[in-house]
């Protein structure tokens, strides 16, 4: 299946609903015939903006227009007995709001969904807190027994030196003018715009998700730059690169494979540096004016002749 973890548009916070449906038409367009396989896409801030734009009704308009997902950005489907939950964690980070509920909603069904697999719970392990801080009880289920789960944003404590140097902006191109870098990325979807690259889950949400669905395993995107990390616990958590030379000179994408006793492989692939191909359009673009000067001076020495 193919999976899409947020930021189909770069100012789609900011677009109508006519000019969203065109984005959709275009990201059709762009899957191609990928379109064929399940597809499943989360939402992420560039989507339905930051905690000061986030709307419910947008919110829940835009995600009716994705398979799978509730009027909250949240999804949960089986894929060959492997069970996979979505959360909007856009939602998650922006602390009190009645979307942020409704997320917290859907994290309690799964968990009990799960408890229930395993062991009827004696008591309710969430109880909903306007405080903004996340309450749960601790189980003796261990850590990797719960579903696949989908996220924009990282989870705290993900980031680490080795992954922070994954995560650069992209490489500035000194040789080539920011006109031409601003042509050829006039055909993508919305435009580049700043945003908080650093931005992760708060502590509590964290402990929060580990603790009420224990993860095989996370992915999550948002940062631009791949990183496979461990966390104390256990559970493993893949960050995904962007896909996107707005992003970074050479984007990317993750392969997973999901094979038996719950083991999971995943293969990083990355897409040719946008320096390396912008260059090798200039040599060849010099080559051919070089070849007609040559073929022009050859032609009018024989004219002379």
């Amino acid at each position: 299946m193919l999976i899409v973890l947020g930021d189909i548009s770069a100012i789609g916070s900011e677009l109508t609903k006519s000019r969203w449906l065109s984005v959709l038409q275009q990201f059709q367009r762009i899957l191609g015939p990928f379109l064929a396989l399940p597809l499943h896409v989360i939402l992420g801030d560039r989507d339905i903006g930051d905690c000061s734009k986030l709307n419910a009704k947008s919110v829940k308009w835009l995600a009716t227009n994705f398979p799978g997902l509730d009027s909250s950005g949240c999804g949960a489907f089986d894929i060959s007995n492997i069970s996979f939950v979505s959360l909007n964690a856009v939602a998650l980070l922006c602390g009190s709001n009645d979307l942020r509920f409704s997320i917290e909603k859907v994290i309690e069904r799964e968990s009990l969904d799960l408890h229930g697999d395993a062991k009827a719970p004696t008591e309710r392990s969430y109880e909903p807190s306007r405080s903004g801080h996340f309450g749960w009880r601790e189980t003796d289920m261990p850590s990797g027994s719960g579903p696949v789960l989908l996220l924009h944003f990282p989870l705290h404590g993900t980031t680490n030196k080795d992954c922070e140097k994954n995560n650069l902006p992209r490489s500035p191109l000194s040789s080539v003018p920011d006109g031409w870098l601003n042509w050829l990325h006039s055909r993508e979807i919305g435009r580049p715009g700043p945003y908080e690259l650093l931005h992760t889950l708060p502590p509590n949400a964290t402990e929060y998700i580990f603790q009420a669905l224990k993860p095989r395993i996370i992915f999550t995107a948002h940062s631009n730059g791949f990183c496979d990390h461990t966390h104390e616990d256990g559970t493993r958590e893949v960050t995904v690169p962007a896909m996107t030379w707005d992003a970074r000179d050479d984007p990317g994408f993750v392969v997973a494979t999901f094979g038996r006793n719950r083991a999971v492989i995943v293969r990083q692939c990355s897409l040719p540096k946008e320096s390396h191909v912008i260059m090798v359009y200039i040599s060849v673009l010099l080559l051919l004016v070089l070849t007609t000067l040559v073929a022009s001076k050859s032609q009018l020495t024989n004219l002379q002749r």
